[in-house]
């Protein structure tokens, strides 16, 4: 969880030492991302034009000694910075003969690019990254970013110049107006250092890789012999892919846990890096963790879950008081006026910050994204046919960046820590959504069923916590007699008036507030960051029910009771099959 920052080109050329200071404190504002080392290069080898590097380091693979930006003695027109990990960097060097001068998964980028080119580079990649590389030979600036935007990129281009960030509060104090944008996930783009020191771009962002498509990065595992479709052993296939998806993510030299809700995403997360584990000690025992308040029933279940896989169980506590007390600094972190990025946020803000200053955990396993791949929250239920579903778990999973995947990715990065999301693998959801959309919605009333269903063996989970009906986080972690997201309503109720809610649409014009809680976030949110709205487009919302809360609680379909497992798989694949006759698609 490094973080990254960088400048190139136009009048920022510092002639003072309070001036280079300005840039050092713009950098600094990600300074939790790493927590083991700062650096902070001026590379003189462009004529004309200022260019600076800025790298926070969090140590997890390569050895300490490695800083960024990254040169290779071999090529030193060359400077990297990245901040991620690239699963499959040592079958890069195995496929194509490389010849490494460290033990860095990112030195696979600079070979690769060398190769083919940034859109080469990125799109061979199996890992998470935002990359930028310098090529001072050819006067040129590439920036790439993973598929679902699981790292995190800010870019601005004021003044004929180029700044970059993990976060964009790196960039506010050298920007004005909405010129700070996100980068687009899946994208590479090419940036020219001009010679009076101006840098233009040379190509819009170009996509490399799309949810919709199947990895090019495949081609290079001689081990992977899936086909993309369906057949009878489906279950089989999933199962495979998630199982390969956790154990790739075990690349660490630094303590691994696991984040553990008790629902089935964290639970099975949790499980299956336990079994891996077993089978590659590492001399220490795996550690979950659960946050909550008195009477949760997510502490109840992740209770069950720890002492099923023999984890090394902590529960963290929070209160009503410190909850509150917390929202400010949450946003901060988050740079979102999102309720359902907000308010879970709280609550994991004390549980990573549990797990930095009581633990020497570092690299954290978490469920994200399966509730968007596979159609797990409960308003899926309600989907007028398959395709509408199948369309909206796809707009989800394209909107992610800026939703689940940075409330995970902020939250953990600002305690210094890393966290890994092998639901959100892009050969496990490639494979899951190539299947046939009238198989992945909710099958005999039950949420997820097909992942469910690949691990049904009593062996991985108890079935109590297997099919354990959908709970969002925000409910969880509360009693449920009064869920966190009513107590957070009726605490706001009392800061924000019947008029300043009502003179909202003047004030807050893009993604009006319409709730008094939803307003104290955005007012606080445009102290911190005025005029940047634009980093949220919209509120997330449920779709196809009359909701006017996001939450789980809110729907009508929550705990309707238990539904029979062993009914609906079979059937439901017996008559998507009879409409192929029999062949796989």
């Amino acid at each position: 969880m490094c973080g990254i920052w960088a400048l190139f080109g136009g009048s920022w050329s510092p002639k003072t030492s309070e001036q280079v200071a300005r840039l050092i404190s713009s950098a600094s504002k990600v300074s939790h991302r790493g927590p083991d080392g700062f650096r902070f290069e001026h590379l003189p080898d462009v004529p004309n034009c200022p260019c600076f590097m800025g790298f926070h380091r969090l140590n997890i693979v390569g050895g300490s000694y490695w800083m960024q930006p990254m040169r290779l003695k071999k090529y030193p027109h060359l400077w990297l910075m990245y901040n991620g990990e690239i699963y499959n960097y040592k079958k890069i060097q195995s496929a194509y003969g490389f010849s490494y001068e460290t033990e860095v998964d990112g030195e696979a980028i600079i070979h690769l690019f060398l190769k083919g080119g940034a859109h080469f580079a990125a799109s061979m990649l199996d890992g998470v990254f935002a990359f930028c590389i310098l090529d001072t030979s050819k006067k040129q600036i590439h920036l790439g970013r993973d598929t679902y935007g699981i790292k995190p990129l800010f870019t601005s281009t004021p003044n004929d110049s180029l700044l970059l960030c993990s976060e964009a509060k790196g960039l506010v104090s050298l920007c004005t107006g909405s010129d700070i944008k996100w980068f687009p996930p899946g994208h590479v783009q090419t940036f020219n250092i001009l010679s009076d020191g101006k840098v233009s771009t040379a190509s819009d962002p170009i996509r490399f890789h799309s949810i919709d498509t199947k990895p090019k990065s495949n081609e290079i595992d001689v081990n992977m012999k899936i086909e993309f479709g369906l057949s009878d052993d489906v279950l089989s296939h999933i199962r495979r892919l998630f199982v390969d998806a956790v154990r790739k993510r075990l690349m660490s030299t630094r303590r691994i846990g696991c984040l553990l809700s008790g629902g089935l995403d964290s639970s099975l997360v949790a499980a299956v890096v336990s079994e891996a584990l077993r089978e590659q000690p590492r001399g220490y025992s795996l550690q979950t963790f659960s946050v909550g308040m008195e009477g949760s029933p997510d502490i109840a279940a992740a209770r069950k879950v720890a002492a099923h896989i023999g984890s090394e169980h902590h529960e963290i506590p929070f209160t009503i008081p410190e909850g509150i007390a917390a929202v400010r600094d949450v946003i901060y972190t988050l740079e979102t006026f999102d309720i359902m990025s907000i308010r879970p946020s709280i609550a994991m803000h004390f549980l990573l910050k549990y797990i930095r200053e009581q633990t020497d955990t570092v690299v954290v396993f978490s469920g994200e994204g399966s509730d968007e791949l596979a159609q797990g929250y409960l308003y899926f239920h309600k989907q007028p046919n398959p395709e509408a579903g199948d369309a909206e778990s796809r707009r989800l999973l394209r909107d992610l960046y800026m939703y689940d995947v940075l409330r995970a990715d902020r939250i953990s990065s600002v305690h210094g820590l890393e966290i890994r999301v092998p639901f959100l693998d892009h050969l496990f959801t490639s494979y899951y959504l190539s299947l046939p959309a009238a198989l992945r919605r909710p099958i005999n009333g039950i949420e997820k069923f097909l992942i469910r269903k690949s691990f049904d063996d009593g062996v991985v989970l108890p079935d109590e916590i297997l099919w354990r009906t959908k709970e969002g986080f925000t409910d969880g972690v509360s009693s449920v007699e009064k869920s966190w997201y009513v107590i957070l309503a009726e605490h706001f109720e009392e800061q924000i008036t019947d008029s300043m809610l009502n003179e909202a649409p003047t004030k807050f014009p893009f993604v009006t507030p319409t709730t008094k809680e939803s307003y104290y976030y955005r007012m606080v949110f445009e102290e911190f960051f005025p005029g940047r709205a634009e980093w949220t487009p919209y509120m997330w919302m449920p779709r196809w029910v009359d909701a006017k809360d996001p939450v789980g609680r809110a729907l009508k379909h929550y705990a309707h009771g238990t539904h029979d497992p062993s009914k609906g798989y079979e059937f439901c694949l017996a008559e998507i099959l009879k409409g192929t006759n029999g062949k796989s698609v």
